[in-house]
């Protein structure tokens, strides 16, 4: 199949309707059909602002966050819609992307 590859960058301390903003997005990719996303957890990085983001032992709040997931053209324009509308604010990536499942499924 041929799609996108969508990532999307936070911090960790980031929030959208009272929820941290990466565990509101994956909830809502899950929510609206999207095969699967994963979350990564940053050690170190910056942005725009040119900031350094890290996750230091004692606080986690500054700690970088990524949201990666693979969809349709389709699924993708449901998606930015949405978060359009929400308002939901973040950094993200659109790679065109081939997708698929190789080897035996598990019945």
């Amino acid at each position: 199949m041929k799609g996108f590859q969508l990532e999307f960058f936070m911090e960790q301390n980031k929030r959208h309707r009272h929820q941290a903003l990466w565990e509101w997005l994956l909830e809502v990719a899950r929510s609206h059909g999207i095969r699967g996303a994963t979350v990564f957890m940053g050690t170190m990085g910056y942005g725009h602002h040119r900031r350094i983001h890290s996750a230091h032992f004692f606080e986690l709040a500054d700690q970088p966050v990524q949201v990666t997931m693979v969809v349709t053209e389709e699924e993708a324009d449901r998606l930015f819609a949405l978060l359009g509308e929400e308002k939901a604010h973040m950094f993200f990536v659109k790679l065109p992307v081939e997708f698929g499942v190789i080897g035996d499924t598990v019945p």
